[in-house]
């Protein structure tokens, strides 16, 4: 079994964050491991407070699992701090994992900020360039080249621009787009693109935080990068339209839709 890592902040209503991935990674049959960044009070209506955890503590962490555990895939989600950032960079350099998947969460869905925006350039210049595959949504994207998104042909001059910062490869996610719902991958030298149908739901709670982790589980399992975007997008597609109804405002992905579904274990 293959053991992936998440770097990311605590979800407390367990649509996102930490627990969407280790969800999503058990999903995929990975053994997960976490390392908390944040702790947030938030529901399916919202973020209400964050509390950063000190880089001391981040950082003890990333060693308690580096050094005892082999790890063959990491997925970074919301680091608010610069401290945070500049302590999960160091650890990436000196222990240098595999497949290393950066969500740059920066807001959330209701609007609460959740990236420090004098932390912005700082996830640029240290995390960015430790990446094997960046994977904002438009707002994100337009937040880190500075400039509006409005097209395909703008996500594609968007996408080259962050592989100009040093990622190895950048996938822009188009589900903000007006009439489409298409992400664009650039490699460095090519595009590809990933076109599926649109799921009429307002419970996407986290979506951003599992197609990150999907993917990570599939390079962390050997499948080459456009495979693996691939089957994460069949997964992700599957876990939208079979969302759950929770709470009063936006609810979270079916994780382990399928899994229940082969089991015989939905209800009728």
């Amino acid at each position: 079994m293959k053991n992936l890592l998440t770097i990311a902040g605590s979800d407390s209503c367990g649509g996102a964050g930490i627990q969407a991935d280790l969800k999503t990674f058990s999903a995929h049959g990975v053994y997960g491991m976490s390392v908390i960044t944040a702790i947030t009070a938030q529901n399916t209506q919202g973020v209400f407070a964050v509390q950063d955890i000190s880089s001391d503590i981040i950082e003890a962490q990333l060693d308690a699992i580096f050094k005892d555990i082999e790890v063959h895939g990491v997925k970074i989600g919301m680091v608010s701090q610069i401290e945070t950032i500049k302590s999960i960079a160091k650890k990436i350099r000196q222990y240098n994992p595999p497949n290393v998947v950066v969500d740059p969460v920066m807001i959330s869905k209701s609007g609460y900020d959740l990236l420090n925006p004098e932390a912005k350039a700082t996830l640029i210049k240290e995390l960015v360039p430790l990446a094997d595959l960046i994977t904002p949504n438009i707002p994100e994207a337009e937040a880190i080249i500075r400039n509006k998104i409005n097209t395909i042909e703008d996500m594609k001059k968007a996408a080259k621009e962050v592989c100009s910062m040093g990622v190895k490869n950048v996938l822009i996610k188009g589900g903000h787009l007006p009439d489409r719902a298409v992400d664009v991958l650039y490699d460095g030298k090519d595009f590809t693109f990933y076109e599926v149908e649109r799921v009429n739901t307002k419970n996407t709670h986290g979506t951003g935080c599992t197609l990150s982790s999907s993917i990570a589980s599939n390079l962390g399992k050997g499948l080459e990068i456009k495979t693996a975007i691939n089957k994460s997008k069949e997964y992700i597609t599957i876990a939208i339209k079979h969302s759950i109804e929770l709470g009063k405002g936006v609810g979270p992905t079916n994780h382990f839709y399928s899994l229940y579904e082969k089991a015989g274990m939905l209800e009728d």
